[in-house]
């Protein structure tokens, strides 16, 4: 009987390990991704840093990448920049691949 508790609790903890890594590479990939839309706002320094928490913070309006992507979408429109949905959300990707590595390797 044990032994199953202890299998149960492995799951459990790995499921709450991976869950936590999941958190940190999207809040990581969304302040890369707030850097690097901020560079095509013409934001820079402590501007470009402060877009990019407010784009870290538009991840708490509701599940899934959709609010994240509303905001910079909405922000490149206002704003002029030139990038398609397709361009920004393959950034999306590009830089959750690259938040990851930087979590593995930290």
């Amino acid at each position: 009987m044990s032994n199953m508790k202890d299998r149960e609790n492995a799951f459990e903890n790995k499921f709450a390990h991976d869950e936590e890594l999941k958190f940190k590479a999207e809040a990581r990939r969304n302040k890369l991704l707030g850097l690097w839309a901020a560079e095509l706002l013409g934001k820079s320094g402590d501007d470009a840093e402060t877009y990019a928490k407010s784009v870290v913070m538009a991840d708490f309006e509701e599940a899934g990448d959709e609010d994240v992507f509303r905001k910079v979408r909405g922000d490149f429109d206002a704003a002029g920049v030139d990038q398609s949905d397709h361009q920004l959300r393959r950034k999306m990707d590009e830089l959750l691949a690259v938040a990851v590595e930087q979590i593995q390797n930290s």
